[in-house]
């Protein structure tokens, strides 16, 4: 199924009501087994979605709000698993995916399917799609091939490591940027001083959260500044105008991914605290 969402501008979301502000700016009821699930924003017409595939594999559909076709007809797709061992088949090419691997899919008229080693311990895929003007070849990512960064201090509770798989210098794409970032136990901001990017948008998926633990995702101008709590396996949806950071109740981890016109990881404008209202 292909679900669509539409994001308040910077001067309506400032008297929306928390409810309001999920419904323009957070996904959820991704990751339930057995199901496809995506979602449609239009900011920058990216797509957020999941497959956790059981007894039988799971495929793109055609849809006619992406214009029919193939799924990837004119997208681009970026994979992150975060379940067990599968495999994804791009057209007849197959890909194996443990846990953290990622998988770049290039643009194209072919099939895609999703598939788990093992019902019981299915493979979880996280997946982000945008429009995608050329193709490139798709290209799996072991955890171990990522580009790493380790940041922050226990000082500032804000010592992570960031994994960049999907980035310039180790797969080609038209403008998807994806990764994912741990923090370690003891650590709870994903980043501060929060920040901006006006040249592309970014999605924040977080995971490995307990069932009673929470993350505030902080959005909006500086000078309104609104926090969306978000429960494991949630999405918010980041437009370019809107700062974002977030802290949560305990350490957990969280998927990035990011559309636009610039793919340089530190293109970004930070915010002052002193400026936050």
């Amino acid at each position: 199924m292909l679900d669509r969402k539409f994001a308040a501008d910077q001067q309506r979301y400032r008297t929306m009501r928390n409810e309001e502000l999920r419904d323009s700016f957070v996904v959820n009821g991704l990751m339930r087994e057995g199901e496809l699930m995506l979602t449609l924003s239009d900011i920058d017409r990216g797509i957020v979605g999941s497959a956790v595939p059981t007894q039988t594999p799971l495929e793109f559909s055609s849809f006619d709000e992406l214009g029919g076709g193939a799924f990837t007809a004119r997208r681009e797709v970026g994979v992150i698993n975060i379940g067990g061992s599968g495999t994804i088949r791009v057209g007849e090419d197959a890909f194996a995916l443990d846990r953290l691997d990622s998988l770049y899919i290039g643009r194209g008229e072919h099939t895609v399917q999703f598939a788990s080693d093992d019902a019981a311990d299915p493979a979880r895929y996280y997946l982000v799609s945008y429009p995608a003007h050329t193709a490139y070849p798709s290209k799996l990512v072991k955890q171990a091939e990522a580009n790493r960064i380790d940041l922050g201090e226990k000082a500032t509770c804000n010592e992570r490591t960031i994994f960049q798989p999907l980035r310039p210098g180790i797969i080609e794409s038209c403008q998807l940027v994806m990764g994912f970032t741990s923090l370690a136990e003891g650590s709870v901001w994903n980043t501060f001083p929060p920040h901006t990017h006006d040249r592309r948008s970014e999605f924040y998926f977080y995971f490995d959260l307990s069932e009673e633990a929470r993350v505030f995702h902080f959005m909006g101008r500086p000078d309104e500044l609104k926090a969306l709590p978000l429960s494991n396996e949630e999405a918010a949806l980041s437009p370019s105008w809107s700062m974002h950071c977030g802290v949560g109740s305990g350490a957990y981890s969280f998927i990035w991914s990011m559309g636009g016109e610039n793919q340089e990881f530190d293109d970004m404008d930070h915010v002052p605290q002193a400026a936050l209202a």
